[in-house]
């Protein structure tokens, strides 16, 4: 058994089914490893869509996601999805290749010192540097995932250490060759450094997989929330993604929102939480209603710049937060009541200290009023015409009409994707993934990857915007090779159009944000997949049912939307 087998052990008993890769030859007994007993190694065309798509599993299944990566380039392509999954709080083992433990620092292949570049993007990383070692390093990889606030981690694995012993013993034998002092001496340590590799690799076996415990929670606070809504006239609520961070519990977590009774805004993962048309979920003129609240909730939701970094909601107004974490807990404004724990956890446990009891219902009727206003005023601008093109809003409405209720839906873009997040409606709890307050653009194929591989009975969309798909349009090739039929819809208006919005008005300049009416469906279907030119309103219908119909045949579809300009998001910009 070699070092790549040792950590393929520890990743069955972990749970893990699938293994995202991008092949190398320092970690070839990784994989070879994991394939031989059973799991499943899906090897993309980018390192960063290996991460996204471990990413993905993480957060559909509360089990850590694991990719792995050859050294130097490798690790190095993986910086930025590693950074979103640490903003986005999700657990992801990444497992790197190294160079020789003895070549360390001598100019070896790809060697570069990987642990000092990662270090402040992940929760934690180890360097191993024995093949005893490498198993409890997995083992404490999952476990420093999982605890607390979950998050990426890191581990680095020498090529040495992962090959069988008498494969790495004559690679050092070969190198120790000669007769002279300094040769002998040479191979004298050569032999001492492998004994030491190699002393005590047998180790113990693996240990099964075991949920973190979420923290405890103050009952006393979670008591004085209860008190508060008791008293509170105007509340709303904010649930976010940490709130269904513990995949298996989110319908328990559903029906505590419901039997709380307060309306409520979902962001992140937890959008779809509730289902479609609930009573309690509103979607529009949310800075509106945080204005007028006499009570703000956040649960699973930091003050960052997505509120105004606290602002959006006035400073008379109780505030009531529950957090994992404990500086996200105050970030930008302290709460009157700072509940640090799981926010599904809190919200279930504030739930059976609420009367089951309709108490808000002239406050939500304004707020349902407002978003029946504006789902009126979307309505009556998605029938506008965009200058001989497909209104984008028309598509959206039409995409949310066609989506079954088991849809899973990935947004990858900017201008596009935030214009659907009005109109589409994910269809049920976790069936909603964007990138999160990093705001990354290319998570599209990772995510659906991922997706589709832990729901293979559900229909996985990708909405894209024209310049996202250009990161990751390549995986087409590993959909079609890994018979992954996922469906990609991109909305082409030829432009970076979220900065050129503003970028055009203040600037008086439109350099750097102007694209082309590219053939992505072309690209599509050179990779294996099916593709469909969409010009012509009349036919969104035929050509969405068209792309479903192709993706339950087992081919991967885009469809390349040719979309006119609107005015619809005007004056969007974040800071």
């Amino acid at each position: 058994m070699h070092g790549g087998d040792l950590i393929a052990e520890v990743l069955k008993a972990q749970g893990v089914r699938f293994v995202f890769t991008l092949c190398g030859g320092h970690i070839s007994p990784i994989l070879v490893g994991c394939k031989a007993r059973g799991i499943r190694v899906v090897d993309t065309r980018h390192e960063a869509t290996a991460v996204f798509a471990a990413d993905a599993v993480a957060r559909l299944t509360g089990v850590p996601g694991v990719a792995a990566v050859t050294a130097g380039p490798g690790v190095t392509n993986t910086i930025t999805a590693i950074k979103n999954a640490q903003m986005a709080q999700s657990p992801v083992v990444l497992i790197g290749g190294a160079a020789p433990t003895a070549l360390k620092g001598r100019g070896a292949l790809q060697d570069i010192e990987q642990i000092p570049l990662v270090q402040s993007i992940v929760k934690w990383s180890k360097a191993v540097r024995r093949v005893a070692d490498l198993a409890p390093a997995i083992e404490t990889a999952f476990e420093q995932a999982r605890e607390g606030v979950p998050g990426p981690v890191f581990v680095e694995c020498p090529v040495d250490l992962l090959y069988d012993e008498a494969l790495v013993r004559s690679w050092y034998s070969a190198a120790s060759g000669g007769k002279s002092l300094v040769a002998k001496a040479t191979g004298a340590y050569l032999r001492w450094h492998v004994n030491r590799l190699f002393s005590g690799a047998k180790g113990a076996p693996p240990e099964a997989y075991v949920e973190a415990a979420p923290p405890v929670l103050d009952a006393g606070k979670v008591q004085r929330a209860a008190q508060a809504l008791e008293q509170a006239e105007r509340p709303v609520m904010l649930v976010g993604s940490q709130a269904v961070q513990r995949a298996g519990e989110v319908d328990a977590v559903a029906a505590a929102v419901g039997r709380i009774g307060v309306p409520v805004y979902l962001s992140g993962m937890a959008r779809g939480l509730l289902g479609k048309g609930h009573p309690l979920q509103m979607r529009h003129k949310r800075r509106m209603a945080l204005k007028e609240a006499d009570l703000v909730l956040l649960a699973g939701v930091p003050c960052d710049f997505r509120l105004d970094y606290g602002n959006h909601f006035r400073r008379s107004a109780l505030y009531i937060a529950a957090n994992r974490s404990r500086r996200d807990l105050k970030k930008n404004r302290r709460p009157d009541i700072g509940v640090l724990g799981d926010p599904g956890q809190f919200l279930r446990n504030l739930a059976a200290l609420c009367p089951d009891e309709d108490r808000w219902r002239v406050w939500r009727g304004t707020l349902q009023a407002r978003d029946d206003a504006r789902n009126a005023e979307i309505q009556q601008q998605a029938t506008a015409p965009a200058g001989g093109k497909i209104n984008p809003l028309f598509l959206c409405q039409a995409l949310e009409k066609s989506l079954d209720p088991g849809a899973v839906l990935v947004a990858d873009g900017g201008d596009f994707v935030a214009t659907a997040s009005y109109i589409v409606s994910p269809p049920g709890p976790l069936t909603w993934l964007d990138p999160g307050a990093f705001g990354t653009l290319g998570v599209g194929a990772g995510f659906a990857l991922g997706a589709k591989l832990c729901r293979p009975d559900a229909t996985v969309w990708i909405i894209y915007g024209d310049g996202s798909a250009g990161y990751s349009l390549a995986e087409f090739d590993t959909f079609a090779r890994h018979n992954l039929p996922v469906i990609a819809l991109v909305g082409n208006d030829a432009g970076w159009t979220q900065i050129a919005r503003e970028q055009v008005e203040i600037l008086k300049d439109d350099v750097a944000t102007v694209l082309a009416h590219t053939d992505y469906h072309r690209v599509a279907e050179g990779f294996g997949g099916t593709g469909i030119l969409l010009t012509d309103p009349v036919l969104i219908p035929e050509a969405l049912n068209f792309a479903r119909e192709a993706a339950t045949s087992g081919h991967p579809v885009l469809i390349n939307a040719i979309l006119g300009k609107t005015d619809f998001r005007k004056g969007s910009i974040s800071m």
